[in-house]
């Protein structure tokens, strides 16, 4: 295979970002065929490159022709070739979503795939100093898509967002500063096992920490669930499916090819992931409206992730890497629902929905089948993702957070039971009885319902379309499991060995 195809997934997405703002006034049209196809090329891009190391081989590429430790050397096993495709996927049906919310209007799209491209270089990157440009080139075009639409809320969000995400940037460079400074290098094959001394696990410790922060990990959580819910509909579906996760996945390789895996720090780890499930699921239970509960569970569901990595394990890395591929599809449909019924209503607070479910059956079909895959009931994906982590944490011994994987999916169901009987199942009231809308009501008016079922508008089909796709698929992940299942294993033994990457990186 030509390393070539490495640069794609990294040049094509800036490539058609800065075509489309040197061309000034454009037509939407045109904005969303570039966006779609270059979306759409790193996808089969991606299926391309995971076809090539599900068998173990690894592609690099070192760009300009630098020699090694100066040139960027990107990399792709199947961990990251799975990402590239999930990720790429996420963000091709985001912008159909963003176009038909009506967010696609201005920038969103050039700035949509310049974060694109921050995504599947930190996926594809082989060295530690180009991680952290990659994660910037990410979260650059995050701060203005979070503010765009203006509004008080908005702004306050932006600033936290901004605030602690430029924190984390700054631990994170100051991190790898030190890890150059104490091996001389910031190439990952390079640094593979370093950790075992000292001064380079505590340079190494501070990377980590920075990307808790970047992946929301309790308790350096706390700005995701405000940031998030203020959003715009498809901004939030864009940044639920990648920003947090590039965090998640550069945990994941640091801690297996810097720390070689170091059990003597599972501990803590694993109490990290335990935290993370049980406060992101006891917030979502306390919230009122839709956004808000699933920002929560976003919380929830990294913690599984971290859990996963705490055991370290084979079993255990390939569940947590299992739950993150369809996890990224169904809370990404789970908040197309929420946008569906906030553009058409102009509220999601559960207090003013009643009586959808047979209003909106496509819409109760799609929210239904993904919150049933997120709380994790046959034979859905998310079923498939818990079993897999509990046999893990069994067969690992580690008899607590099975337990407490069992009791958050359980208070999970709680909090998915109270939206869906909320929104689609209570009866709306009668027009002039209790708790209906009177003469008066708007979307913004406090305590009422905004209006009798009857008199609301429908959510239009192009709202419930990417929702409805992406619910099948979690049925799909959950009945026909086994082939992600296997490429799951394949790159859990590649996080477990670490030589392939290692002498990959290093050779390129």
């Amino acid at each position: 295979m030509s390393p070539a195809l490495l640069v794609v997934p990294v040049a094509a997405p800036l490539a058609a970002a800065g075509v489309l703002v040197l061309a000034g006034r454009r037509s939407p049209v045109l904005v969303r065929v570039v966006g779609w196809g270059v979306s759409a090329l790193v996808l089969a891009v991606g299926a391309v490159l995971l076809a090539a190391t599900v068998e173990g081989q690894l592609t690099t590429a070192r760009l300009g022709g630098w020699p090694p430790g100066i040139a960027i050397v990107l990399v792709a096993d199947v961990l990251s070739a799975l990402l590239l495709v999930v990720t790429s996927a996420l963000v091709l049906v985001s912008l159909v979503f963003a176009a038909a919310t009506g967010e696609d209007d201005g920038s969103f799209v050039p700035l949509a795939l310049v974060l694109s491209t921050g995504v599947y270089g930190a996926l594809l990157t082989g060295d530690l100093f180009n991680l952290f440009v990659f994660v910037e080139v990410m979260l650059v075009p995050s701060y203005v898509l979070l503010v765009a639409g203006g509004g008080a809320r908005r702004l306050a969000a932006g600033r936290r967002y901004l605030a602690v995400n430029l924190l984390a940037s700054t631990l994170f460079l100051a991190g790898v500063g030190l890890v150059y400074g104490v091996t001389g290098t910031v190439a990952l094959g390079e640094l593979a096992g370093a950790a075992a001394a000292p001064e380079v696990g505590i340079a190494g410790a501070v990377v980590l920490v920075a990307l808790a922060v970047k992946a929301a990990v309790v308790p350096l959580h706390s700005w995701l669930p405000g940031s998030y819910a203020a959003a715009g509909p498809a901004v939030v579906v864009l940044f639920s499916g990648l920003l947090t996760k590039v965090g998640v996945y550069a945990l994941y390789r640091i801690w297996s090819v810097v720390f070689d895996g170091d059990r003597r720090w599972l501990w803590l780890l694993m109490a990290a992931g335990v935290a993370t499930m049980v406060i992101g699921v006891l917030g979502a239970v306390g919230e009122r409206t839709m956004r808000s509960v699933l920002t929560f569970h976003m919380v929830s569901q990294i913690g599984y992730m971290v859990v996963g990595l705490a055991l370290s394990t084979v079993a255990g890395l390939a569940a947590g890497i299992f739950f993150l591929v369809q996890y990224v599809l169904v809370k990404a449909a789970l908040l197309m629902c929420a946008g569906a019924v906030e553009v058409t209503h102009g509220t999601d607070e559960l207090a003013r929905l009643r009586g959808l479910g047979r209003r909106e059956p496509a819409l109760a079909v799609a929210f239904g089948l993904s919150a049933l895959a997120l709380v994790g009931v046959p034979p859905l994906s998310g079923f498939v993702a818990k079993l897999a982590l509990l046999d893990a944490t069994l067969d690992a011994g580690q008899h607590v957070a099975a337990g407490v994987v069992v009791v958050v999916s359980l208070l999970t169901l709680t909090s998915m039971l109270k939206v869906w009987n909320a929104v689609f199942t209570e009866a709306a009231p009668e027009p002039g009885g209790p708790g209906a809308a009177g003469p008066d009501a708007g979307p913004g008016q406090p305590g009422v319902v905004v209006a009798p079922p009857a008199t609301r508008p429908r959510v239009r089909p192009a709202l419930v379309a990417p929702a409805l796709l992406l619910a099948i698929l979690a049925v799909g992940l959950g009945i026909w499991a086994e082939p992600l299942l296997a490429v799951a294993d394949a790159a859990a033994r590649g996080l477990v060995d670490t030589t392939a990457y290692v002498t990959a990186v290093t050779s390129s």
